[in-house]
């Protein structure tokens, strides 16, 4: 076992369909059945070896009597949680957190087979295989570190699938803290920088305190990456599922935004009305002041009925000290309300910052998805190029054929998966490497008359291109020994 890797992929949704369920608990029709084999990485004889870890770290096998919804609304109804999607026309809150775990291919076949020999090839029987201790070991560990990081109550299936061509873990989470859905809270924290620094340190803490004991190094989480191992039509819905995230996302900031303008003109007006009532207040207070000040004049001098002066007096007594205990509480109101405003002020303008910092990354990943699509784009178009020339050489007399002889399109139509595999040593500098990869696979007819070595100058298609002839040229079969057509 050579540096063999966690692996580790969060994924967010609002819901589980039924259609997830049945594919997680292998309750397939025979139509998705007959799909799911038919991409040669499902190999129905191991079906048999899947398992699930249930309440307690039991290890049982996978429960097909109630699809993982049905075991979801359970623990809402046990718990009297209510699913915040319920009723909606479209669900909106992130309610299930889907985690995968595993490792590298050669260690996780260790685990579940150990020295067994497994064929891995399409369509092989693989009935005698058993399953191995180890991996149950293994799940349990992970099932024990989901439950301390985020309760055994909120699983609603730990499900571990053998009969893939690499052994994982499935994990349906419920994101609730508290009785209530709290996804941003715990796993999203406040922005995506949060949110990537908590799955580092996810993927820290799963290596700590399980997979350092199984063998198993770090290696680096798909959050930090970006990778990306799916099918076609994964990848499409992948992308759509980004951009729709980066669009949810500015629109949240925005809502952040109009909501901020309307707190800040409710603040504003606020202290406008607090400083006119202190204004006021102030005016009034002097006004009380001079009247008083003339009656205790008045009495000092013998002026008028002294009792009614005192009374008088005293009447503006009160009333002067009512009016400065009001003027303390809106001087006091008004320092409140100008700190709230300028809060919200400072408020609006990180987020205004941050949305053109958002917008920025919508642009930028609005140029990436292009630079994807048409790196998808050239390998359909690659791959049907190849598949008519099989078809038209196929229809071709011998001499017509021999016109295609030595040519690249030739090599990459009949050892396509060879030929690029070959390149890809070259281009990174493996020669050693992809000389003993083409001998061992039937190559070595191609002579090394070829300039080799990059040049200073040279760009990374050109390079590119040259790897690819040379490998072409490489993986053809030495004199003698080719292959009659």
């Amino acid at each position: 076992m050579v540096n063999a890797k966690q692996v580790l992929d969060v994924q967010v949704s609002k819901g589980i369909t039924t259609a997830q369920s049945n594919e997680h608990q292998r309750r397939r029709s025979e139509q998705a059945e007959k799909y799911a084999m038919s991409k040669g990485n499902y190999d129905p004889t191991r079906k048999g070896l899947n398992f699930e870890i249930a309440s307690g770290g039991k290890v049982r096998p996978i429960d097909t009597s109630r699809s993982i919804p049905q075991r979801m609304a359970d623990i809402l109804m046990r718990r009297g949680i209510k699913d915040p999607n319920e009723g909606l026309a479209e669900p909106k809150y992130r309610t299930v957190v889907n985690i995968i775990f595993g490792g590298s291919r050669q260690r996780m076949h260790e685990l579940a087979f150990g020295k067994q020999p497994v064929d891995f090839e399409k369509g092989a029987n693989n009935s005698r295989i058993v399953r191995k201790p180890e991996i149950e070991h293994w799940a349990k560990d992970v099932y024990s570190f989901v439950c301390g990081k985020y309760g055994e109550q909120n699983i609603a299936a730990f499900i571990v699938h053998l009969d893939e061509l690499n052994p994982h873990v499935h994990c349906t989470l419920l994101p609730i803290k508290d009785g209530r859905f709290a996804y941003k809270e715990i796993f999203a924290g406040k922005d995506k920088f949060e949110y990537s620094a908590r799955m580092k340190q996810l993927h820290t803490d799963f290596y700590t305190e399980v997979n350092s004991k199984w063998g198993m190094v770090r290696g680096r989480s798909i959050a930090e990456t970006g990778a990306r191992h799916r099918t076609t039509e994964e990848y499409r819905r992948m992308l759509s599922e980004e951009c729709t995230t980066m669009e949810e996302c500015i629109g949240r900031h925005q809502e952040v935004l109009s909501a901020l303008h309307s707190d800040i003109r409710l603040a504003e007006r606020r202290v406008k009305g607090l400083t006119s009532m202190v204004e006021n207040l102030k005016q009034e207070m002097t006004e009380k002041e001079a009247q008083l000040s003339a009656l205790e004049s008045d009495l000092n001098a013998q002026k008028g009925d002294a009792i009614a002066l005192s009374a008088r007096k005293e009447k503006l007594e009160k009333e002067l000290s009512s009016i400065q205990s009001k003027l303390a509480d809106k001087q006091e109101k008004l320092q409140v309300a100008d700190k709230q405003l300028s809060d919200l002020k400072e408020n609006m303008s990180a987020v205004q910052e941050r949305t053109e910092e958002l917008k920025e990354e919508a642009y930028k990943y609005s140029r990436d998805v292009h630079s994807k699509v048409d790196s998808l784009l050239k390998d359909a178009m690659l791959e049907e190029m190849v598949n008519e020339h099989r078809n038209i050489s196929a229809r071709l007399e011998l001499p017509q054929q021999r016109l295609f002889s030595g040519t690249l399109v030739q090599s990459v139509a009949e050892r396509g998966t060879e030929v690029m595999h070959c390149a890809t040593l070259l281009f990174l500098g493996m020669v050693d490497d992809a000389t003993t990869f083409a001998e061992t696979h039937g190559g070595g007819g191609g002579g090394n008359d070829l300039k080799w070595g990059r040049d200073e100058d040279e760009d990374n298609r050109a390079w590119a291109l040259r790897c690819m002839r040379m490998a072409c040229r490489m993986m053809r079969p030495p004199i003698g020994k080719r292959t009659k057509r």
